[in-house]
């Protein structure tokens, strides 16, 4: 394709892409609830959207009986690399907020329950395969739109998204339009949540009838996460990095007993580890264990430690043919390539680089109030996804 033409079916494409479209898909899915493990009617809701706009859809059960997960492929009929689009349609369990389109700031905003995180990026993803199918694109291969739930924890473990792994049901490369516009992470951090339990034996009782030799679980509870918090700063330091690029380990809860004046039985602390270097979360979870059982000895407990691995750490090269192809579309579409940097958060693009090894890269719209009630996103940052997956599709799947 000479520079002429390849200029006609960039503008091509994004005159295809549709604002009306784009938002009309978007409050269909918000308006929709979803919480982890219940997000079926939300799966079902785009699958009709899917199916109404002509697109063949299948439904893999996916682990997840209750909720079937939504596949549809847009195919050239030609050879060539497939790039598959993927978002989660489970929101957190917080009280449901119905779309609103609001005038913030100076711009239209999107507001609703999963307007960030991220039923607004499914809807810019699925008004990019139907620009590109609008323009006749693409040229070869295929673009894949796979979306589920199971994602949100903590009730969601990513059983979709590793079930659709296994059965080969992903591409060879993969955008994720989480609620990241900037940096372009390149690598991701492995992370694990986890759950400590200091246990002495005995019944609890009263705080009266307590004797000295019994022992105190709150009081080890304590120095535990002490201890938990001194070797995430350590592990920071060590690092000499920014916070979304270094190991870390953050405690986040801690409770013990019934009552005030209960002497209770168990203390439990619960956080998340995070790691840099790919294959580390054996030895992460090695060295919290040495660390709670020194403190349980000297207090004459038991310690048990559940580590439930999230994802593992990953990266991407800045050369792979999917990140020149989508700095490629942002530069067309904004006049700028992106900077990279690191992902702060987990999502499912560490679960496909690890389970399917593929390159994954999360690039979606500049919104905001994620985990919270109060979740918006810029109208006009979703069609600058929705332009960008495309345009990212019509240069990763050339044609031969």
């Amino acid at each position: 394709m000479d520079s002429e033409s390849a200029a006609d079916a960039t503008r091509r494409m994004l005159a295809a892409v549709s604002s009306t479209r784009l938002l009309a898909t978007a409050r269909a899915l918000i308006d929709v609830p979803s919480p982890s493990g219940q997000a079926g009617a939300a799966a079902d809701r785009l699958a009709e959207l899917l199916a109404a706009d002509g697109f063949a859809v299948s439904r893999p059960v996916a682990d997840w009986p209750p909720a079937p997960a939504v596949v549809t492929r847009l195919d050239s009929g030609a050879p060539g690399r497939v790039l598959q689009f993927d978002g989660h349609l489970d929101t957190v369990h917080l009280p449901f907020r119905a779309s609103e389109l609001q005038y913030r700031g100076g711009e239209n905003v999107l507001t609703g329950s999963g307007a960030a995180d991220m039923k607004g990026g499914i809807a810019a993803a699925v008004e990019a395969l139907r620009a590109l199918r609008d323009a006749g694109a693409p040229a070869g291969g295929a673009v894949l739109l796979t979306a589920h739930e199971h994602h949100e924890g903590p009730v969601g473990d990513g059983r979709q998204v590793a079930a659709l792994a296994r059965a080969g049901t992903h591409g060879d490369a993969v955008l994720l339009p989480e609620y990241q516009a900037t940096p372009l992470p390149l690598r991701g951090r492995g992370a694990a949540i986890v759950n400590l339990v200091l246990r002495r034996s005995g019944a609890p009782i009263h705080e009266a009838l307590r004797t000295g030799e019994l022992p105190d679980v709150v009081a080890a509870g304590a120095e535990l996460v002490l201890e938990l918090t001194a070797l995430g700063h350590r592990l920071s330091a060590e690092s000499g990095a920014a916070r979304a690029e270094s190991d870390s380990l953050f405690v986040g809860r801690c409770t013990a007993g019934e009552i005030y004046n209960q002497v209770p039985t168990e203390c439990r602390i619960e956080g998340i580890r995070r790691w840099v270097e790919p294959g580390r979360g054996a030895a992460a979870r090695a060295q919290v264990l040495e660390l709670a059982q020194a403190v349980a000895e000297r207090h004459g407990l038991t310690v048990s430690l559940r580590m439930q691995t999230r994802t593992e750490a990953y990266s991407v090269a800045a050369t792979d043919p999917v990140v020149v192809a989508l700095q490629a579309a942002c530069r067309d579409v904004t006049g700028s390539t992106l900077p990279t940097g690191p992902k702060p958060f987990v999502d499912d693009g560490n679960r496909y680089a690890f389970l399917a090894g593929i390159p994954a890269l999360t690039h979606g719209p500049a919104a905001s109030g994620a985990h919270t009630t109060d979740e918006q996103v810029p109208v006009a940052e979703l069609l600058r996804v929705a332009r960008v997956y495309a345009l990212t599709a019509l240069a990763y799947c050339p044609g031969p």
